[in-house]
């Protein structure tokens, strides 16, 4: 078998086996589906992994570019056992539900990749399987397996699955607008749907909560082996903590630097403080009063959009994309990682709707929380958070991924390359010139990479240590400068996910390291490094792991 075949053929099965990510990816075969979440259903999966791995493994590969996309598959495939065999989240964390179920609605609902007649069948195929799927759910919640059920992961399961039910009763309204047996299919599959996700979800808080003793930390040993199927890394927990400790401390001085230097324009006469901390945090705050209202947040980021577009054409500094890009308020099922977030179409859905999300304040907060919000969220901070989202973070540079030739690259995208890219972007606008009118925006621009680094020691130090809220808050608000509001978001969010907030600084860091070494071989061939033709280059191979995208540039 040549790989094209083994590619083919494992993709097959692949879409099969997980039909949630087959919607995500852009193939349809399946949307009316859910994976088995049965013991059974593990079994098969993890007996397919073994079966497709020896398949590609004897494929005879007869290009580079097929070598390349064989090494993505493998770690893949190994990243999927991992889960599957070792993590087990479907046995200890009940919000894998929320995620799992929303998604496999919501991509469907909010995507025109086919009428919406046609949608709306898989739409009620999938909710005629939610009874299935919750009572697999307990199953797996009460199986006693390897970890204790999370208490934590309870508690924002009860708070995130009643988004499940208002994309059932979405699909209603969306319904209403025909006329022929879909409807009366989506109006009888709804409502066992909605009952049973309010079944599951009294269950979560009445009976599953008060059990629930299990630790939200991986531990050292789990969250280690997560580190290295999850991110692809070639650097241990250790020295990636041990070089954002040190960048902690160098970002934090180069922002003392800065602030010192706009303490006249922003706080005039008063003396500064002694204290650095304390003149670093006053000039912040008095560039934190400048934000837009809670509810004019996306009007303000779609014409920052605009403005940001406008810069990059004026300087050439990379291709835009004409895919439709949409910024709305986050969908209820996603919200309990707060912050902003781009939900992208597949590779095989190329050319649809791009989602721009933003979570509004919660509307329990009081005044005093909604403004501590805002002010994290300033107009500055909206500037760089469009950057990272939209152009040229994340939208951009899937755009550009899912225009490859690479289905592997495309499908399987790194967190690290994408997190990485976003954050470098930043950045590199900022070298480019972006905002050289306003240094404020700079000042703005270190605090947000400062998060980056902060997320990686907590992310750490979290997992595998004892790191508590209050010394979490304590590096966040006191050395991080955040607003309370997002520390407490952020702290949670923290004990939801392991690893993934580490994927902003590492990638950050490679994505940096490319560019000096592309303007290390500029130098040597005597020509100028020129900012478009290296863009391009990092994002023209799809979404790769890090040292694969290394290798693809300056293999030699």
């Amino acid at each position: 078998m040549n790989f094209a075949e083994a590619r083919d053929a494992f993709f097959a099965d692949y879409f099969r086996l997980y039909p949630i990510h087959a919607t995500e990816a852009g193939n349809h075969e399946h949307d009316h589906r859910w994976p088995d979440l049965t013991d059974a259903g593990s079994a098969e999966r993890l007996a397919w992994l073994a079966d497709a791995r020896a398949r590609l493994e004897a494929a005879d590969a007869t290009t580079r570019d097929e070598e390349i996309d064989r090494r993505v598959l493998l770690t893949q495939i190994d990243a999927m056992r991992f889960d599957e065999e070792d993590l087990d989240e479907l046995s200890w964390s009940p919000i894998t539900y929320s995620y799992l179920l929303g998604a496999g609605l919501f991509g469907l609902l909010s995507r025109e990749f086919a009428p919406l007649a046609d949608r709306l069948a898989s739409v009620a195929g999938r909710m005629e399987g939610i009874p299935d799927a919750l009572d697999a759910a307990r199953a797996n919640l009460t199986s006693g397996r390897d970890r204790a059920v999370s208490g934590f992961h309870v508690e924002k399961a009860v708070k995130t699955m009643p988004g499940v039910a208002d994309l059932c009763n979405t699909a209603v309204e969306m319904a209403s607008e025909l006329s022929n047996d879909v409807r009366e299919r989506v109006n009888a599959a709804a409502m066992p749907a909605i009952a049973a996700v309010e079944s599951f979800t009294s269950w979560l808080n009445d009976e599953l909560l008060p059990t629930a003793d299990g630790e939200f930390r991986l531990g050292r040993d789990l969250y280690e082996r997560k580190f290295r199927h999850a991110l692809k890394a070639t650097i241990s927990p250790a020295e990636l903590e041990s070089r954002a400790a040190t960048a902690y401390d160098e970002v934090r001085a180069e922002m003392l630097r800065l602030a010192r230097e706009l303490w006249p324009a922003w706080i005039g006469d008063e003396p500064m403080p002694d204290d650095g901390d304390a003149l670093t945090r006053r000039v912040l705050d008095a560039i934190a009063v400048d934000h837009p209202k809670a509810e004019e947040l996306l009007d303000f980021c779609r014409a920052e959009n605009e403005r940001i577009e406008a810069f990059i054409r004026e300087r050439d500094l990379i291709g835009l994309a004409d895919d439709p890009l949409k910024i709305i308020w986050t969908p209820p099922f996603l919200r309990a990682f707060g912050g902003a977030m781009l939900i992208p179409p597949g590779p095989l859905d190329r050319g649809l709707d791009s989602f721009f999300a933003i979570t509004p304040p919660p509307e329990d907060w009081t005044e005093e929380q909604v403004e501590s919000f805002l002010r994290e969220y300033n107009a500055r901070q909206l500037r760089l958070l469009t950057i990272h989202e939209a152009v040229p973070g994340h939208y951009l540079q899937l755009a550009w991924s899912n225009r490859s030739d690479s289905l592997p690259r495309a499908v399987f995208g790194s967190g690290v390359f994408a997190e990485g890219w976003a954050v470098y972007a930043t950045q590199a606008m900022i070298d480019a010139g972006y905002g050289a009118e306003d240094p404020a925006l700079r000042l703005n621009h270190w605090k947000y990479f400062l998060r980056a680094v902060t997320n990686t020691l907590m992310d750490i130090r979290i997992h595998t240590g004892t790191m508590a809220e209050e010394e979490a808050m304590a590096m966040m608000v006191d050395g991080g400068f955040q607003e309370r509001s997002e520390a407490t978001e952020k702290w949670s969010r923290a004990r939801l996910s392991s690893t993934q907030l580490c994927e902003y600084y590492l990638g950050s860091v490679e994505m940096t390291a490319l560019e000096h070494e592309a303007r290390r071989r500029a130098r040597a061939a005597g020509r100028e490094f020129e900012w478009r033709p290296f863009l391009e280059s990092v994002i023209g191979h799809g979404t790769p792991p890090m040292p694969v995208i290394r290798d693809i540039l300056f293999g030699d």
